[in-house]
């Protein structure tokens, strides 16, 4: 087990209770799923491209990505029903805490000038969503090795009701927010 789910349950979870005063522990927030998500547009001109995201996506997370394809056909954009233009990973469990613990104590500090992640980013329902500019903040990643520079979208999913549980969840997990 990772030291993040394991101080989830030493720490993370009384701390919880203490704050909100829950009466039952199915009341505490905690981290559903995390899902990563890269689009990219250029994708319909050139189907390696999303070979190249699904083996980044692979390397950072330890899991296999999926294809997205697009849902409506574009003529603007030239664009059709069913052409992939991006990939997306869904973590749960062991593999999403160790992914939240690599993000927040290793990928996120190489940003460069980082002053933390918005604190306002929060849906109203408890889910948190940030985006990265670039997959090489992530160590597994090897500058020689990528053909473009991407950004990704990461979103965190949790069983909290309100905004102020997930800050502060997330805040226990070791979130860097900025102040």
């Amino acid at each position: 087990m990772s030291t993040l789910a394991n101080e989830y349950k030493t720490s993370v979870a009384p701390a919880l209770i203490k704050k909100f005063g829950y009466k039952s522990v199915m009341q505490i927030p905690k981290l559903d799923k995390v899902i990563i998500n890269v689009g990219a547009g250029e994708a319909k001109d050139n189907a390696k491209v999303i070979d190249a995201i699904i083996t980044d996506l692979g390397k950072i997370t330890g899991q296999k990505a999926v294809a997205c394809r697009a849902k409506k056909s574009v003529a603007n954009f030239k664009l059709r029903e069913g052409m992939p233009i991006g990939a997306k990973v869904t973590l749960r469990g062991e593999r999403m805490y160790e992914f939240v613990e690599r993000l927040f104590n290793a990928a996120l500090p190489r940003v460069r000038d980082f002053r933390g992640i918005n604190p306002n980013a929060f849906d109203g329902r408890g889910n948190y969503a940030m985006g990265v500019k670039e997959q090489l903040i992530f160590p597994e990643i090897e500058y020689e090795k990528i053909d473009k520079v991407r950004g990704m979208d990461i979103i965190f999913v949790t069983t909290a009701n309100t905004d102020e549980e997930a800050r502060e969840l997330l805040t226990l997990m070791g979130a860097p927010f900025a102040k």
